[in-house]
């Protein structure tokens, strides 16, 4: 079986393809994460920085300004309502007692994780469709375009652009 190489013009029209569906997938992702947290009563930004510190937590709120890109002032706004509906706890730092982590309280993920159920057993069946050899090469997929999106924001708030951090580098 020969196999025929595709030309320039069918090459860009799949790599087309495949942004487009990046994009789909960012939208409706986005749509999802807007219904969770609505369940939830949160904002958006503030499910985003509870996932932050769910995945790397306990963090210093810096590191964490840092991460999600945040005005240190904003963050303050975001950990509050976090505080108040019981889903971090702020701890001191027991090895700089003068510095505050942020830690998730993990008795409120039943919450998150029976809302995300839906997409997540539907991700199980998408997976079972594909040999493990398929899925390692989807996991490198979105591994490279993570750290490619990674990167193209932080060229974003490159030296040469106002930082929207407030922190120096």
């Amino acid at each position: 079986m020969s196999s025929v190489t595709p030309s320039p013009r069918d090459r860009r029209r799949a790599t087309t393809e495949v942004k487009g569906a990046l994009r789909e997938l960012s939208l409706q992702l986005t749509l999802l994460d807007r219904q969770v947290s609505a369940r939830v009563s949160l904002k958006d930004v503030d499910l985003d920085c509870l996932d932050l510190i769910n995945r790397t937590g306990p963090l210093t709120p810096t590191a964490l300004a840092r991460q999600a890109n945040l005005h240190p002032a904003t963050l303050t706004g975001i950990l509050d309502r976090l505080e108040r509906a019981g889903w971090i706890a702020r701890e001191r730092d027991p090895e700089d007692r003068r510095a505050m982590r942020i830690r998730a309280l993990r008795e409120r993920n039943g919450e998150l994780i029976s809302l995300y159920a839906g997409m997540n057993s539907a991700i199980d069946a998408i997976c079972d469709d594909y040999s493990d050899t398929d899925l390692a090469l989807l996991t490198d997929f979105l591994t490279r375009a993570t750290a490619a999106g990674q990167t193209a924001a932080q060229d974003l708030a490159a030296p040469d652009t106002p930082n929207t951090t407030g922190t120096t580098d």
